[in-house]
């Protein structure tokens, strides 16, 4: 490079910095380099993907003018990954598929295209991100709808189908159940019917890749850089959240959530358990999901785990055509398998594999051979406190916003009390969690309550045949 080239750069970085800002100049440009300037074209390296997708998708008229004011016949600027371009052997330039969104100047024409040496052009709003994996599978036309699921397949939809601009009718969208049954689906398929157009940006995220990219971003100084690209998303869907972990990893993704809910822009939340049940994440954070719309899926009722099956096996007749099922096969499986629909799916799998690799037809003695670990025995009910303060409160005539009070009267003290012991011995929370559940009361009063309950229902008979009662109530 000449000192001539240098000087030049310098003096566009300066009109750069003038033009965005300090702030915006340090995220994006401070490690742009000048590669070299060959006729009409000036070829520029930033260290990494991120970086040069974020600024081919929004900076990309105001490099070129910058360039333009002190070398008015340059019409393209090349930006390309500088550890791809050193390291690695020249790849052959891809041009940009003719569905990338293109950047315009102000008068209306196109801005100038940014190529990448390495591969295609980066997606700003998936691989920029770190953006999740999906399943082609899993859309709402494989989707199978029972009553279970039919407000959360609903309120997915509502998503999907929205506009940007729209205004957004819940957010975040918190959908949380049990292993197996059908949230995943539901969030990709809502990520796949937002992208298959492109008004929106649609970014899907595990909470596992959500912590990845934002400590990766700490670690390369584009922590700044990160947090824009996430809050210029229109659709933030967030899988599996209850593995959100680390204090700063949280404060980010509550910022986050609070941005782009503020902005009206929608966000759709997975989990496994409701937001009042994620002990690890922070009261803002859980408060400020609650206030959206939660939907909880239930368990597969036997009608839906046979219209589940029957999908399944219409999937596979279309790579299999002569695969078959027998109706009674199917009624088997789905009075059988009880415990989620990965399981279901795991059955006509096994069928399938079965039949094609021993040349023989599906039978219900194969099924009943083949399936056998599958059929577990079904799960006690799972207790939330909530279900126990609503029986308990019923049980003594009191109200759930008594027991959570401060009132120490006798006629709250002693159901406040039983609602805790059954809290501690029919749940998994632990004392600090249900001292929160109820009012924010310490530990050191629960475990009093725990002891003096289990101290009382040894010696007093009428109270401990209350308190079997409500176990059996809460357990029917």
């Amino acid at each position: 490079m000449t000192n001539t080239e240098q000087d030049r750069w310098t003096r566009v970085k300066g009109r750069l910095r003038t033009t965005v800002g300090e702030d915006v100049y340090t995220s994006w440009f401070a490690r742009m380099d000048l590669e070299a300037v060959q006729d009409e074209s000036v070829h520029l390296s930033v260290p990494t993907r991120f970086l040069k997708s974020w600024i081919q998708a929004h900076y990309a008229d105001r490099v070129l003018t910058c360039w333009q004011a002190e070398m008015p016949e340059v019409h393209r600027i090349d930006l390309t990954v500088r550890t791809a371009m050193r390291c690695a052997a020249p790849v052959k330039e891809v041009p940009a598929p003719s569905d990338q969104r293109r950047v315009e100047r102000a008068d209306g024409r196109p801005a100038p295209e940014l190529r990448s040496t390495a591969t295609a052009p980066v997606s700003a709003n998936h691989d920029a991100l770190g953006g999740s994996p999906l399943d082609p599978r899993l859309t709402f036309a494989s989707f199978v709808i029972g009553r279970s699921n039919t407000l959360a397949h609903a309120a997915a939809r509502q998503v999907a189908e929205g506009r940007r601009g729209d205004a957004v009718m819940f957010n975040p969208l918190y959908i949380h159940a049990g292993v197996g049954l059908g949230k995943t689906h539901l969030l990709q398929a809502v990520t796949w019917a937002g992208n298959s157009g492109s008004e929106r940006k649609v970014l899907y995220l595990t909470a596992e890749k959500f912590m990845y990219g934002f400590v990766a971003a700490l670690k390369t100084q584009t922590a700044l850089a990160f947090k824009e690209a996430l809050r210029g998303i229109d659709v933030l869907v967030i899988d599996d959240l209850q593995f959100l972990q680390g204090k700063s990893t949280q404060a980010e993704f509550c910022h986050t959530l609070n941005a782009l809910i503020d902005a009206g822009r929608q966000v759709v939340i997975a989990a496994d358990r409701p937001p009042s049940d994620l002990e690890s994440l922070d009261d803002r954070v859980r408060s400020r999901l609650a206030g959206g719309l939660v939907v909880e899926m239930g368990s597969l009722g036997e009608e839906l785990r046979l219209g589940i099956l029957k999908s399944r096996v219409a999937a596979a007749r279309a790579h299999h055509a002569s695969f078959d099922v027998p109706e009674a096969v199917l009624d088997y499986l789905a009075r059988t398998i009880t415990h989620n629909g990965r399981d279901l799916e795991g059955a006509i799998n096994r069928l399938l594999a079965h039949s094609k690799l021993n040349a023989t037809p599906v039978t219900l003695e194969m099924a009943e051979r083949e399936v056998r670990d599958l059929v577990r025995p079904q799960e006690p009910k799972r207790i939330k406190i909530e279900d126990i303060q609503r029986v308990v409160a019923r049980q003594y005539n009191v109200s759930r916003s008594d027991l959570l009070s401060s009132r120490r009267t006798a006629n709250v003290v002693r159901p406040r009390q039983v609602a805790m012991y059954l809290a501690k011995t029919l749940t998994l929370r632990s004392l600090p969690e249900i001292g929160r559940r109820f009012g924010g009361r310490d530990h050191t009063t629960v475990l009093h309550a725990v002891r003096k309950i289990e101290a009382l229902v040894s010696k007093d008979v009428s109270l401990s045949e209350e308190v079997e009662s409500l176990k059996r109530q809460l357990q029917e």
